[in-house]
């Protein structure tokens, strides 16, 4: 298994994260590689790779370019299991369910993610009323997409073979955060099953989300609806 990690100043998060992984990969035996794509974070990021000293983590620094998404589709390019999955830094993503994830897939599923608004799901108290209804909104404009309860989340698993298609053809050219709709989408997913998890508070750092990068949402859906539109089968 290969699990994406992207990542823009998340250096305090890191050791954490991996700790839990890591605890996942003694408890289960789950074979797995860790690969953290940083977009020239200049933070330590480097050096708490290094200092962390597992030989499962990978680290690959881009100078070239930034974005979570565009990072996203580089890490599973050099992925090297046949089960990919996508996860925050920022451990709001609990990888204890990475093995739901898994017999998923194994179950059928073309595509799992998980999810905060299917029964058992939830997020974290400090949430607030305004992002809740910022999600839900955003969850309602993406509607004619899918009709997955969670489309906005950024914790999600396939198999390898699945999105290779796409990667090849050079399809997936995704805007701003919203990953999952740009691969249900451009991977043409049908049987997709959502994973309940609870949405924890981000525990160091900034939030990255902001005016600019709800605007470019709207203009990723825009450009999703026209791919949908022209690339019927």
């Amino acid at each position: 298994m290969s699990i994406v990690v992207p990542t823009y100043r998340e250096v305090e998060n890191l050791p954490y994260l991996v700790e839990r992984i890591e605890q996942l990969r003694a408890e289960t035996g789950i074979v797995l590689e860790v690969l953290i794509v940083d977009d020239d974070s200049r933070d330590g990021t480097v050096e708490q790779v290094k200092a962390l000293n597992r030989d499962w983590v990978r680290l690959t620094v881009r100078t070239d370019e930034r974005g979570l998404s565009s990072a996203v589709i580089h890490g599973l390019g050099l992925a090297s299991h046949q089960i990919v999955i996508v996860m925050d830094a920022d451990l709001s993503h609990p990888p204890e369910k990475i093995p739901q994830m898994i017999a998923a897939l194994e179950a059928g599923a073309e595509f799992v993610v998980g999810s905060r608004y299917v029964a058992g799901g939830s997020t974290d108290a400090s949430w607030g009323l305004f992002r809740w209804i910022n999600s839900k909104i955003a969850t309602l404009l993406a509607r004619p997409l899918t009709n997955l309860r969670d489309p906005m989340t950024g914790f999600l698993a396939a198999r390898r073979a699945s999105i290779e298609p796409a990667l090849c053809r050079g399809d997936l050219n995704p805007i701003g955060y919203k990953i999952a709709l740009e691969l249900i989408v451009k991977c043409r997913f049908r049987n997709i099953a959502e994973i309940p998890i609870h949405f924890a508070d981000r525990r160091h750092g900034r939030s990255k989300l902001t005016l600019g990068e709800q605007l470019r949402y709207l203009l990723h859906l825009r450009r999703l609806f026209a791919y949908k539109l022209f690339h019927r089968r």
